[in-house]
């Protein structure tokens, strides 16, 4: 192909030689470790064992609890080293050209999710972060889904209507409270958001915390029900060697 030959293809990662644009060499793609069974069948977080879901169930706690209002959420990789070489160029790095390989990894972890779409919406970044970083990723994941699958997307179905600071290592009770009531439909969502199936996107879940509150607002807005799907999900530190 002219491009090949104009820019000969190269790793996403290390940018060694590669057979096609796009694409991953073997070391790098060897590195990244997808989600795969066993895992929480609500929020998708890595069990070392089907021993660590809660009696009877194959739910974690923090799902047995009750606690989340998103149907399901599903993840491409484990965040770990190797999903880090490409979630944090892409984030921080201006590597937008990422979005659309991650993308298509994601929809692999989620075609259940997808299928039941009718709208892809992501999880708003606060204006003043946009500033700063002069793009959201959610929202360049949620617009390569939906060219990927053609399901509708709507980038500005939701708001975050108050800056919030880094979660970073805060416990998950902290971060459900840094993020309660965070977000709110736009004028946009509310005509176009009620009796829809809708799937939230994001680059990582951690918690769970800012999705939830995300969902919470889209229910009350009148969402039949909400999904997630993210390209990485971390794995719960109680959850031992997840």
């Amino acid at each position: 192909m002219l491009l090949d030959a104009l820019l000969p293809p190269r790793c996403l990662a290390c940018d060694a030689d590669v057979t096609g644009q796009g694409t991953l060499c073997a070391t790098c793609f060897a590195t990244l470790l997808p989600v795969t069974l066993p895992f929480c069948e609500r929020c998708g977080v890595p069990f070392a064992h089907t021993g660590q879901a809660q009696a009877g169930t194959l739910l974690c706690t923090t799902c047995e609890s009750g606690t989340r209002v998103f149907r399901t959420a599903r993840a491409a990789f484990r965040y770990d080293e190797g999903a880090k070489r490409l979630i944090l160029p892409f984030k921080h790095g201006d590597r937008t050209d990422l979005a659309r390989p991650l993308a298509r990894q994601m929809a692999r972890a989620g075609v259940a999710l997808l299928d039941r779409a009718e709208i892809i919406v992501p999880v708003p970044a606060h204006w003043r972060r946009l500033i700063g970083r002069r793009y959201d990723q959610a929202a360049l994941l949620a617009r390569a889904l939906g060219a990927i699958t053609g399901r509708r997307v709507v980038l500005d179905l939701l708001c975050r209507r108050r800056a919030t600071p880094p979660l970073g290592d805060r416990r998950a009770m902290e971060r459900a409270l840094t993020v309660a009531e965070a977000f709110a439909l736009s004028r946009r969502g509310a005509l176009a958001l009620p009796g829809r199936q809708i799937l939230l996107v994001d680059d990582v879940m951690t918690s769970g915390a800012t999705v939830n509150a995300c969902a919470a607002a889209l229910l009350a807005g009148g969402a039949a029900a909400v999904d997630v799907l993210a390209v990485a999900r971390v794995p719960d530190p109680r959850q031992g060697a997840a």
